[in-house]
């Protein structure tokens, strides 16, 4: 049985096949429902990541002890799980390492604005009211919120925001671009707990997230008015 993009059996037959999976551990059961979901539902690439281990040198399952991004970098350089893959296919790949937290890879089907979990989460009320729908957005355990949006958006942003008055402003931004990764829900990322979905996915956001320049405005407006309050939080202090 194959688990293609689109596909009507979708999220029923990934929880319903394979009945050797559920003597798999939870964690890795969990992990191949969402790398199947992924690959055969989004399109999306999955690459295999490092565990945080406060017991394994350097304090990441890889065993570096100069590791220096311990559980949130990829296990295998190259290796990854191509968009399309099937439910048996995922289900293969990961025997292999079934303590492998989810990557995806930036800049081939979409690219991440990555802002504070307060900007993130006070933007996206901002953008509902005005009608504007954002593509999926994740929340990560060390208080970040990322926007999916189309992909070039890395190399673009300085000129976006050129044109839109804010390339002297500051802003905590971040727009990670092509040969990075993010952790994906539902995995602990760097040992601080899991990422989640505030907007997940959808077949239409999946395909086509947002271009970035239609969210940019909104968060790069949040974003500075979260740095200037902070910033006169810190002189009355």
């Amino acid at each position: 049985m194959g688990f293609t993009i689109g596909g009507s059996r979708g999220i029923r037959d990934i929880r319903s096949a394979r009945p050797g999976s559920r003597r798999r551990g939870r964690a890795a059961e969990r992990a191949v429902t969402a790398v199947a979901e992924y690959t055969g539902l989004w399109g999306w690439a999955v690459v295999p990541g490092a565990r945080a281990a406060a017991s394994a040198p350097g304090g990441c399952s890889c065993g570096l002890a100069g590791c220096t991004a311990p559980g949130a970098h990829p296990l295998s350089p190259g290796f990854e799980i191509p968009a399309g893959a099937t439910l048996d296919e995922v289900g293969d790949a990961w025997a292999g390492t079934p303590d492998a937290t989810v990557l995806l890879p930036v800049g081939r089907a979409f690219d991440v604005l990555d802002v504070s979990a307060a900007a993130g989460r006070c933007a996206l009320v901002r953008m509902e009211r005005m009608g504007l729908p954002p593509g999926p957005v994740a929340a990560t355990p060390d208080g970040r919120c990322q926007f999916f949006v189309a992909p070039g958006a890395a190399a673009a942003l300085p000129e976006l925001l050129y044109r839109m008055g804010w390339d002297d402003a500051e802003l905590d931004l971040r727009c990670p671009g092509p040969g990075e990764f993010i952790t994906a829900p539902p995995s602990d990322h760097a040992g601080l707990g899991p990422v989640s979905w505030l907007r997940p996915p959808s077949l239409d956001t999946a395909a086509a997230p947002p271009e970035a320049r239609l969210l940019l405005g909104t968060l790069a407006y949040i974003c500075h008015r979260a740095v200037a309050r902070r910033c006169v939080g810190h002189a009355r202090k």
